[in-house]
């Protein structure tokens, strides 16, 4: 007996939410390659991190041509996929009646406090073949970051790991600089 799961595309999933088929699940859920996938409660360093990556990131980025979003989703109609970034920038507009696209997002950032596999197995093909021009994970348990840089097919052709004391910066914003040594150990 084979048995066949159910593939949602983006606009059925999109009716699911609009119909409130997820309000009284208690739980966080995402579209990715048109499977519903739970993620993990946050834990208070996960919490601790992305808010300080939110201060970070509005004082940082240019407010007249950035726009700081955190845990809200890009749509990946291609993909059938709306993954819900930590945080993430986008070009400024309003987005009342759709999430933006991922020509539009300047860096998506996810803090793994338990979700490293996830972030480098699953949504770095996801994020690198939807053009995504930069995708960092924060990694609590190592104090690093996982920086990807230039996209290319299902990939980032630039990786590399940066941990305390170095500071980096997105492309996007070369003078914005997070202080990973602050990020990590920092009151």
């Amino acid at each position: 007996m084979i048995l066949r799961t159910l593939h949602l595309s983006l606009a059925e999933y999109d009716a699911m939410v609009r119909k409130g088929a997820f309000d009284d699940l208690n739980r966080r859920v995402e579209l990715i390659h048109g499977g519903i996938v739970e993620m993990n409660p946050s834990g208070p360093m996960h919490d601790d991190y992305v808010a300080y990556l939110n201060s970070w990131s509005a004082r940082a980025s240019d407010p007249l041509h950035t726009v700081v979003t955190s845990q809200t989703g890009i749509d990946m109609p291609e993909s059938d996929s709306r993954p819900e970034p930590d945080v993430f920038w986008v070009r400024r507009g309003r987005y009342r009646t759709k999430h933006p696209q991922p020509a539009l997002v300047q860096i998506a950032i996810e803090v793994a406090d338990s979700s490293l596999a996830k972030d480098l197995e699953i949504k770095r093909p996801l994020y690198a073949s939807a053009g995504i021009p930069e995708y960092w994970i924060v990694d609590c348990l190592n104090q690093c970051v996982h920086i990807l840089r230039n996209p290319e097919s299902t990939d980032y052709k630039s990786y590399r790991v940066a941990s305390s004391p170095e500071t980096i910066s997105p492309l996007i914003a070369p003078q914005a600089i997070l202080d990973l040594q602050d990020l990590f150990t920092g009151e």
